[in-house]
């Protein structure tokens, strides 16, 4: 296990590229990295919450919709292109609309989930791989979700979207090479403004959780950053669970 000065020691001058961190766990993410003293870029759609982040940590603000692959393409390369390199891409861009049951969902609401979701993902991965192959190094860390393995109703985009992109990270890591490394985290149920949206959905038993039960975007923030340390390598290819206590335990994370 790292401790935190550690990790920080390693992240420190890292040019660390997030996607969709206006809030939530992409936030405190942001937060994170800034503290361990990494070069970041904040890459989303326009928004005063995105550009409060990016003003906060001291981050260049991209205007990216991760759904766009030009987009995102021109996002790395703006990073390679200020920064000489880039170090670590964080997938973390999500929606968990539309709650909807299939009978009833908007098709081109749900595919939009998939374009967000799923090929967000697959964008930062084709774009961020042969730069970070050609370096020699790097990072790619997607946030992905238990409703990956779980079907739940009203979620039927959400939860293939997230099993895809676990597939995605299963994939990219076998084409990586041995020096680019990627993994998943899956952070349990988190107390953001997606899970109000859960909850206020009242669709299946999620909703129902209580909020006290949820873990602070903090976690999972520092999850990310211990995942770009050594420490996480037998997890290359797979996934951080913090459903884990092990893993939380390892992490320096507790209840």
């Amino acid at each position: 296990m790292t401790d935190t000065t550690d990790r920080d020691a390693q992240l420190r001058g890292k040019v660390v590229l997030i996607t969709g961190a206006s809030r939530g766990i992409g936030a405190a993410a942001a937060r994170r990295f800034a503290r361990a003293g990494a070069i970041l870029g904040l890459a989303g759609r326009p928004s005063a919450g995105l550009k409060a982040v990016a003003q906060e940590t001291g981050a260049t603000q991209l205007t990216c919709n991760v759904a766009d692959a030009g987009q995102v393409k021109d996002a790395v390369e703006h990073m390679v292109r200020d920064h000489g390199r880039l170090d670590v891409l964080i997938n973390n861009a999500g929606t968990i609309d539309p709650i909807a049951l299939m009978a009833g969902a908007d098709p081109a609401e749900w595919g939009q989930q998939i374009d967000v979701n799923l090929k967000g993902v697959f964008h930062g991965m084709w774009a961020a791989l042969p730069v970070m192959q050609a370096e020699g190094a790097g990072t790619i860390l997607t946030v992905g979700s238990g409703a990956a393995y779980n079907p739940l109703e009203g979620w039927s985009g959400y939860c293939a979207s997230k099993a895809g992109a676990m597939m995605l990270t299963r994939a990219a890591h076998l084409e990586a090479g041995d020096r680019v490394r990627v993994l998943s985290l899956s952070p349990g149920t988190v107390a953001t403004d997606m899970q109000r949206a859960i909850r206020d959905s009242g669709v299946n038993a999620v909703s129902q959780i209580d909020w006290e039960t949820h873990i602070p975007p903090e976690w999972p923030a520092e999850a990310l950053l211990w995942m770009c340390t050594p420490d996480a390598d037998d997890f290359l290819g797979a996934e951080v669970s913090l459903r884990d206590e092990s893993v939380r335990n390892r992490i320096g994370l507790a209840r």
